[in-house]
């Protein structure tokens, strides 16, 4: 018998309707969806078209100017942010890992950066070997035995600002995670995410890494709310997989952050083209996020962080060095965009239902 895979498929663990997701207070859990192999008859809702309206709203022609110029700042207020990808080398001693992430994100917020993103593996080097030796633990939304942690989330409180955690090697039963940690604006925990894809990759003569020598998958999706909307999040090699970005547009994310830690022989050929590629196909803005070239590291990070726009229009790009890209993010444009090439309810869900039973069918 031939063995399938399914595609990713979600079980909300809250409605999209949720007075949680319409609102956005600072302590609001996030949206966290389990995903599940599914029956063929429910293949339909992962393409079911978005019943969510992207039209702008117009302002009254009646309104006093006074109130017509409040309203406008109100609504830039709720549709533009700045979103900063912080860029910096990691090393053996995790300590000053620690103290360079607080620095970046003091840089950061000094550039007017509401969310903000560390790379992946930000307080390990990125080694099977070193995954259990750096990792730590978190009971809950308890932080204090997690000092990588409790340093960014007092720097989300001091600066008010939404912290995309990377990621860090997490420690939960016996199992070790490559996990993203979010806090919100009041340092406290909003949700995390485990990297659900793990990097196990063989290129004769050029790379082989194997994540799950160390690493265990996770199984749930994260899109965190924010004034400005949703924010889901995947980890590196996730990003080769649309499926995880179907699901999140779906879910109405305006951006999916992707930390992440391509290599001298994949970054070069696939890391700009996947970003643009995934913004395209699902029109989100898509931040990739990485940690700088250190050249004495035993993983050579590819760096190059950028924030591209749903239309693919690269906003912000760094080099191999330590940096700081700061991007607009202009809310009005994705829905824009949507409204002129409205893919999101052209989708067909007649066609793919069927064909999706069909493959996931074992044949004899």
């Amino acid at each position: 018998m031939r063995r399938l895979l399914a595609v990713p498929f979600l079980r909300p663990s809250l409605s999209l309707s949720s007075p949680l997701l319409s609102s956005s207070p600072l302590k609001a859990s996030a949206l966290l969806c389990t995903a599940t192999r599914p029956a063929p008859s429910s293949i339909h809702s992962l393409f079911k078209p978005t019943s969510r309206s992207f039209s702008t709203s117009k302002m009254s022609s009646s309104s006093s100017s006074s109130s017509s110029s409040s309203s406008a700042e109100t609504h830039a207020a709720e549709t533009h942010f700045k979103f900063a990808a912080l860029q910096f080398g990691v090393t053996t001693d995790k300590a000053q890992n620690i103290k360079v992430a607080q620095e970046y994100i003091d840089k950061a917020a000094e550039k007017g950066a509401q969310v903000v993103c560390l790379p992946e593996c930000w307080n390990s080097p990125y080694s099977t070997s070193s995954f259990a030796e750096y990792a730590e633990e978190v009971e809950g939304s308890n932080i204090d035995a997690a000092p990588s942690l409790k340093a960014i989330s007092e720097k989300a409180a001091q600066h008010k600002v939404f912290v995309i955690g990377g990621s860090i090697p997490e420690r939960d039963d016996g199992k070790i995670f490559n996990t993203c940690f979010v806090f919100g604006p009041d340092g406290h925990l909003l949700g995390k995410y485990r990297k659900m894809h793990l990097f196990d990759i063989n290129i004769p003569g050029r790379i082989a890494f194997k994540e799950s020598d160390t690493l265990s998958p996770g199984n749930d999706l994260l899109a965190f709310p924010t004034p400005w909307g949703k924010i889901g999040v995947g980890i590196c090699y996730d990003i080769r997989f649309p499926e995880l970005a179907r699901v999140y547009q779906q879910l109405g994310v305006v951006l999916i952050a992707y930390p992440g830690a391509f290599n001298f022989t994949t970054g070069p050929a696939h890391w700009k083209l996947l970003q643009r590629s995934r913004a395209l196909d699902y029109q989100v803005f898509v931040a990739g996020v990485s940690p700088a070239l250190v050249p004495t590291a035993s993983y050579h990070s590819w760096g190059h962080s950028q924030v591209t726009d749903p239309w693919g229009t690269i906003l912000g790009q760094a080099r191999l060095d330590p940096d700081v890209i700061v991007a607009d993010i202009d809310v009005d444009r994705l829905r824009a965009i949507r409204q002129q090439i409205p893919t999101t309810i052209q989708l067909r869900p007649d066609v793919y239902t069927n064909a999706f039973a069909a493959a996931l069918t074992p044949k004899q």
